[in-house]
């Protein structure tokens, strides 16, 4: 895992001093990403930097790393994430005569695209098991390969430019160069109030998001984009005892390719099913006690009170699985005035590059990986479970299943949009957008075949499904990313193993439900290795905090900025609408957005131009 930034220009010399000198900038701002190395390779009008974070083979794994032929790099390749399947790889390479000078898995896909790819790099691409954004420049052709993995685990991001692109793991690493303006036009606002993942609009104008399962060749004709995956229909004939048997199987392999690390791991534990499933699993495969990690919040227990989605504290059940499966278990303790603290607000901010769009969650998050990598380099997380196995109750309400939106949108706009200036709400028509965005997300769906095809709920279902792992799922996996890599933490995700997402995808919605709960295959697929109150329990969201003092002390900035006629964000305020929703006493997660977008604008210095 690291962090990766590119500049081609087809009309420059690159390694000029001020050149040099301007992709240094951008290097830099991937520092956190991986805190292990640091490494350029510049030539004529292509320029890769690279920072490691060192999980396989940590002495000779270096990037920027190169193919040489003929006593000169041939193909040059910059990488972030890992390929699971690379030992596999790497045998039939070397059957084919292949040579390898180091036992990383960056080596091997560097050979793959060699052996593979010469003619289509999709052949290539098409190859690997893992998560992973990287650039491949061809020395030969003057071209630029930027491919990221199936389901979008690694974010990379471009900006076009006259001559060329630019390019990063993270939004800051573009922004960095002086080629790219810092603003916010009228999508980006959408992008930032609208809860949709939206790879063609990354918040700062002109930048954006390869898509998930996408290659971006650049040369200078330009650029073409180029899907190497996509999900599909697979009749599934298998009756429910075959399907969970096969589920098993599938997380079973797949949790036994992602512990392989040269550091230590871990788990994230939270007591729900998805990741006690993946800690039950990961203990049975590692060679020693495996270590699992929880969070908590000072008072959490006193303060609790049940909510949608979220009936039962977390903790009583990471113990309870701690103890069950034998982990080393440890707990992470936050209290509201860390989550409030500045500098805490900003490093979150700083990690997200966007307005922290899910509040202390973020906050907590980025606190409990920095905890994390005090002791491991690699954690393993059940993100992506419940978007590939129904377990959010929205999959389950009929009401919200019929909408025609998207099933976690139903126009319920939050009250922070309805802080905004009303010209400006005029101008967004945020009701359209997201019915634009629906309806082009819908006419991607893979229409249902067989027998399932004349039953309307399945084909619905089959719609809803592929809704949240493409639209929703993304959103989440961003998060995970950047706010774990901000202190050199990777973090896996094995539900995103594209194997068993393709699997269960095709799998009949009334097989996902046939015990009449969600997430029924996952359960039965890991019964057998936990106990019967996690298999029991009702679906959990990961825990905002619940201590009365952190709204208050929401609140209390809040009216500051209210006062503040200078602040960033109150050219495109309502000060009424915010007084007259303030005094309402209720939800402050909108008084959270707002204040987030204030230091969003503020820190990164943005313009908005609405």
């Amino acid at each position: 895992m690291c962090g990766i930034c590119g500049w081609i220009d087809f009309d420059r010399d690159l390694s000029s001093p001020d050149a040099r000198r301007e992709f240094a900038k951008m290097t830099t701002t991937m520092a956190l990403r991986g805190p292990d190395d640091e490494g350029t390779w510049v030539n004529g009008p292509a320029a890769l930097g690279h920072r490691r974070l060192a999980i396989i083979d940590v002495e000779r794994g270096g990037q920027p790393m190169t193919l040489d032929e003929d006593g000169r790099p041939a193909l040059v390749l910059i990488y972030s994430g890992e390929v699971y399947n690379y030992r596999e790889l790497r045998q039939r390479l070397a059957g084919l005569g292949h040579i390898f000078d180091t036992s990383s898995d960056t080596e091997v896909v560097l050979h793959v695209h060699r052996e593979w790819g010469l003619r289509d790099p999709r052949a290539a691409v098409s190859e690997l098991n893992g998560m992973f954004a990287y650039a491949l420049w061809d020395t030969t052709k003057r071209e630029l390969l930027l491919v990221r993995d199936r389901l979008g685990i690694k974010p990379l991001y471009y900006y076009r430019t006259e001559h060329g692109v630019l390019f990063g793991s993270e939004p800051k690493a573009i922004l960095a160069n002086c080629l790219v303006e810092r603003t916010v036009d009228v999508d980006g606002l959408r992008r930032i109030l609208c809860n949709v993942a939206d790879p063609n609009n990354s918040v700062f104008r002109g930048m954006r998001e390869l898509r998930p399962g996408h290659i971006l060749r650049v040369n200078r004709k330009g650029i073409q984009h180029m899907r190497y995956w996509q999900l599909t229909e697979s009749e599934h004939s298998e009756d429910v005892p075959t399907t969970v048997r096969r589920i098993r199987e599938l997380l079973e392999d797949t949790i036994h390719r992602q512990l392989i690390a040269d550091v230590p791991l871990c788990t994230l534990l939270s007591g729900g099913l998805d990741s006690s499933a993946i800690s039950a699993l990961a203990a049975r495969f590692s060679s020693g006690r495996i270590r699992s990690v929880a969070l908590d919040f000072v008072g959490y227990a006193e303060n609790f009170t049940p909510g949608p989605m979220c009936a039962t504290p977390d903790g009583p059940y990471a113990r309870e699985v701690a103890n069950f499966v034998g982990t080393d278990h440890t707990e992470v303790t936050l209290s509201a005035d860390e989550l409030m603290a500045p500098n805490v607000r900003a490093s979150t901010l700083h990690a997200r590059d966007l307005p922290l769009s899910h509040g202390n969650t973020d906050s907590s998050l980025y606190l409990l990986f920095r905890a994390i990598r005090s002791h491991s380099t690699v954690a393993l997380s059940g993100e992506a479970a419940d978007e590939l196995f129904g377990g959010y109750s929205w999959f389950h309400d009929p009401m919200n299943v019929q909408a025609d939106t998207f099933p976690w949108s139903n126009f319920r706009f939050d009250s922070a949009r309805h802080c905004l200036d009303t010209g400006l709400l005029e101008k967004l028509d945020l009701v359209d957008y997201l019915a634009d965005h629906y309806r082009s997300a819908l006419a991607e769906v893979p229409a249902l075949t067989g027998p399932n095809s004349a039953n309307p709920h399945e084909r619905r279902m089959r719609e809803v499904c592929y809704l949240f792992l493409t639209r929703f799922l993304p959103r989440l996996l961003d998060r995970k990313d950047r706010l774990s890599m901000a202190s050199g933490l990777e973090v896996r995700v094995p539900y995103c193993d594209h194997r068993l997402v393709e699997y269960v995808f095709a799998t009949p919605w009334a097989h996902k439900t046939f015990d009449g709960r969600e997430k029924s295959l996952l359960r039965a697929a890991t019964a057998d290795v936990l106990p019967k109150s996690v298999v029991q329990r009702a679906k959990s969201i990961y825990p905002p905090i619940q201590d009365p003092t952190y709204d208050r002390m929401l609140r209390s900035r809040f009216i500051t900025l209210l006062h503040n006629r200078s602040a960033a964000v109150a050219p495109i305020l309502s000060v009424e609408a915010c007084r007259a929703l303030l005094d309402t006493q209720g939800d402050a997660r909108w008084i959270e957005r707002i204040l987030n977008l204030q230091d969003f604008l503020t820190d990164y210095d943005v313009s908005v131009r609405a």
